[in-house]
């Protein structure tokens, strides 16, 4: 009896701790991409800026075109990535259904010599074969997942992609801005705000990601605040020199 216990108490253990995160869903790389280049390009932009000895008003515009033009840009361009890719999968797929259709047997021999090359008794791996390839939307599924590595339920979405995109890509960029619309004028109280935040994205990807969140925003901070750097470097040197 306590065996059986002990292993429904494994089964459970296992079943509970065994999940997955949603790698395939689309958000997450452009939501992440987003916010890091909001940060980065904004904070870039306005230290460069600020370097060429221009009024707070210049900086505080520069900053908000900045955002604005790099959130539909980077929304445009996810979603054209995104959208083409699909288009791509798609047509493959259109591919593979033509082939079901034309050479089921083919198809049919092809997935069981590939259930076979992975170990499994040949006999087995035709009668596998031949059971799942009886509902055609089955075995296309399955054939898209061997050959192409995709799951056809579950492509990414180009509006989801565009959408993550514009709304990280603003709230990062909003950062440098922020201090400045709160009333500083002051270069300094942007960057620090801006390098904060790009501490924290670090961190939260790490969270995501099970990395070492310390080692990810540290990275991250070292990334943008080099590229403040060297922006208002070449701001100062620029706008001494026009």
């Amino acid at each position: 009896m306590s065996v059986i216990e002990t292993e429904a108490n494994l089964h459970v253990a296992h079943r509970d701790n065994h999940t997955h995160r949603d790698v395939n869903g689309g958000w997450l790389r452009p939501a992440v991409f987003g916010a890091m280049d909001g940060l980065v390009s904004n904070l870039a932009l306005m230290t460069g800026v600020a370097g060429g000895s221009v009024s707070t008003r210049t900086v505080v515009i520069t900053g908000l075109a900045g955002l604005a033009a790099g959130a539909f840009s980077m929304a445009a361009g996810e979603y054209t990535s995104v959208a083409s890719q699909r288009e791509l999968v798609e047509a493959e797929l259109d591919v593979e259904r033509g082939e079901l259709r034309r050479h089921p047997k083919d198809e049919e021999s092809e997935l069981a010599a590939l259930y076979a090359s992975r170990g499994v008794d040949p006999a087995l791996a035709r009668e596998v074969a031949r059971q799942l390839s009886k509902d055609p939307e089955q075995a296309l599924e399955i054939h898209a997942r061997e050959e192409l590595g995709i799951d056809p339920g579950d492509l990414p979405s180009p509006t989801v992609a565009a959408a993550s995109s514009f709304g990280s890509f603003a709230l990062g960029a909003l950062l440098p801005v922020l201090p400045y619309l709160l009333g500083m004028t002051a270069l300094w109280p942007a960057v620090v705000v801006a390098l904060f935040g790009l501490f924290a994205c670090g961190a939260v990807v790490a969270r995501v990601t099970a990395r070492s969140w310390w080692y990810s925003g540290l990275r991250q901070l070292a990334l943008g605040g080099a590229a403040a750097g060297v922006t208002y470097a070449l701001g100062s040197l620029f706008g001494a020199a026009v």
